[in-house]
């Protein structure tokens, strides 16, 4: 069972044999999530593990008034044996019901609107994109995980909705790696493969490569002018997002490290504007209790704080409308507007400085006060004219993102990275974001 029509068909018809079995005063909300995926690790430019996942697991909530139960199972794909699995579970979450009180928060869609959205991609067969992989780290030591294919959900219920998200993408997770804790890191992902993007990439990690073999320059503490790659922006990005920066509840408890913003005392950069980008991303356009996500949600536009993700849960809260966000409310498919440096410029535009492609154990040092702080990692560079200088020792920053993506931002590139997240713990993930990279007048590193 490989084609969408199939997979469509066969949920479809496990959730129209359940609902047969409901009694007069439920509700079942169910939530498939699949993939058939092709991988490949690499290192020293060898393979050393391929193969292919097709898997897909199957999400129920039983419903009756204000209570509910879920459960997950995998499926097969024999008719009979999950048929009689879904059942034996729903008599499970029927037992169990009896058991917990009314949630007051519970809110699902009632309201049913099907879709059907398929994405395809130009993504090379494992084997082209294997002898590209291995043409490009010819005489090197290349280290990565590649991962293609299609990654799908469907949300289906007992009162007659049904939907269906399916995406092809591609994942090549890799870096040249030197000696110790040298390497040139670098990511290369999206929905249609390009042979002139990729060699770019390889080329400019090919340069970073060389680089790493000079002996590296050591930075006191301060403020150095700076320019951050787009997976590092990634990295501050997605701490202010897991911690409420963009989610109703966290705002609502003022929890959110946003919390400046809110008392109307702080504000980003007018080049700053970040939305929600469902219609871009990867993750599915409707939420697992059947609301329907809008294609995009302005979060903060102009540097000034515009919407938040609101959950059905938060919805009945707080008595807003929810915008199908789900019950984490960080963006699943971020996207911050390009500027104006070109990307290809960038080296030109810092001149002098420091080139930051990674960085990592981010965190808050002070969260109300949007103070963040963390390491670079990988290939850091110290620039002169516009040409790198020397790799440059492991430095630490501590710097509030109102510096960083405020007072302190001089531009962003003309062009937004597609950053497809590398996870494949259980299943692959469906996160992405596009971001640009960000030149900053100054950054501060405290050690």
């Amino acid at each position: 069972m490989s084609s969408s029509p199939e997979r469509q068909a066969y949920f479809d018809e496990l959730i129209t044999s359940a609902t047969s079995t409901l009694h007069s005063d439920e509700v079942l909300l169910a939530n498939l999530a699949g993939e058939a995926t092709d991988f490949i690790r690499l290192n020293n430019n060898e393979v050393r593990q391929a193969g292919s996942v097709d898997q897909q697991k199957l999400s129920v909530d039983l419903i009756a008034g204000q209570r509910h139960v879920g459960g997950t199972i995998n499926l097969t794909g024999d008719t009979a044996m999950d048929n009689a699995r879904v059942g034996a579970l729903l008599g499970q979450l029927r037992a169990q019901r009896r058991l917990v009180p009314d949630d007051p928060y519970l809110l699902y869609n009632t309201d049913p609107t099907s879709t059907d959205n398929v994405k395809t991609g130009e993504i090379p067969s494992p084997e082209t994109a294997l002898a590209d992989i291995r043409a490009a780290g010819q005489g090197k030591d290349l280290v990565g995980i590649y991962a293609s294919g299609d990654t799908f959900h469907g949300f289906a219920n007992s009162l007659g909705q049904r939907n269906w998200f399916q995406s092809s993408t591609f994942n090549l997770d890799w870096c040249f790696y030197l000696q110790a804790d040298k390497a040139a890191k670098s990511l290369y992902a999206g929905f249609d493969w390009n042979d002139n993007a990729f060699a770019r990439k390889v080329d400019w990690s090919s340069q970073q490569l060389t680089a790493l073999a000079r002996e590296p320059k050591v930075l006191g503490p301060g403020d150095y002018r700076t320019y951050l790659a787009p997976r590092a922006m990634e990295e501050v990005m997605s701490l202010l997002s897991y911690y409420g920066a963009f989610g109703r509840r966290a705002h609502e408890t003022k929890q959110t490290p946003f919390l400046r913003m809110l008392a109307g005392d702080a504000h980003l950069s007018p080049q700053i504007t970040i939305s929600e980008n469902t219609a871009g991303g990867v993750a599915p356009n409707f939420q697992s209790s059947g609301f329907i996500r809008p294609d995009e949600v302005p979060l903060i536009v102009d540097g000034k704080l515009t919407d938040t993700l609101v959950s059905p849960r938060s919805a009945q809260e707080y008595g807003v409308p929810t915008n199908g966000a789900h019950g984490g409310e960080y963006p699943e498919s971020m996207a911050i507007a390009p500027g104006s440096i070109p990307a290809d410029g960038v080296a030109e535009a810092l001149d002098t400085g420091l080139f930051v492609g990674n960085l990592w154990y981010t965190n808050f040092s002070d969260m109300s006060a949007c103070r963040t702080t963390g390491m670079t990692r990988f290939a850091t560079f110290w620039m002169d004219s516009g040409e790198i200088v020397a790799p440059v020792s492991v430095l630490r920053f501590d710097d509030t993102a109102f510096n960083m993506l405020g007072d302190h931002l001089e531009g962003l590139t003309d062009d937004a990275e597609v950053l497809l997240d590398p996870s494949t713990y259980l299943e692959r993930s469906t996160a992405s974001a596009r971001l640009p990279g960000a030149l900053l007048r100054e950054m501060r590193f405290v050690l």
